[in-house]
C-alpha cells in the first residue's frame, strides 16, 4: 500500500521521458486529499488521486455513471500509449499529456491503452 510520504510532489520533467517513472510517486497531476467514493471531475486525464491516509485512487465512470474516486489497481507511472505491458493486465498507468491508461490483453499481446473507454 502507498502512503502519503511515499507520493511525494513530481518534478515536471518526469512527464518528459516516460521510462524513467515506473511508481506513482513521480507522476505529475495526482491529486492530494481525495475521500475514496466521492465524485471527481476527470476521468480521462489526470484521473489519479491519493486519499488522506496514502491510498491511490482513480477517478472513474462505471457503466457511463457520474464519475467517482475507486481504489486504484497497481499504477506503473508514466507510460506511452500503445507500448507493450506484458504481464501488467489489468493494471494502470498516466500517458505524458495525463491521459488515463490500462494494460489490456488481446490478439496475444498486451499494450497500454486508454483507460476511460
Amino acid at each position: 500500500m502507498l502512503t502519503v510520504g511515499s507520493l511525494g510532489v513530481a518534478a515536471p520533467a518526469a512527464a518528459d521521458d516516460p521510462g524513467e517513472c515506473n511508481y506513482p510517486s513521480c507522476t505529475p497531476g495526482i491529486v492530494p486529499g481525495v475521500v475514496l467514493g466521492s465524485y471527481c471531475d476527470n476521468p480521462t486525464y489526470y484521473s489519479f488521486g491519493v486519499t488522506s491516509w496514502g491510498r491511490l485512487v482513480f477517478c472513474g465512470s462505471p457503466r457511463r455513471y457520474e464519475p467517482r474516486w475507486f481504489r486504484s489497481p497497481e499504477m506503473h507511472g508514466v507510460k506511452n500509449e500503445s507500448d507493450l505491458c506484458p504481464a501488467l493486465d489489468g493494471e494502470v498507468a498516466q500517458a505524458p499529456d495525463g491521459l488515463f491508461l490500462t494494460c489490456v490483453a488481446s490478439n496475444g499481446a498486451s499494450r497500454w491503452e486508454r483507460g476511460d473507454l
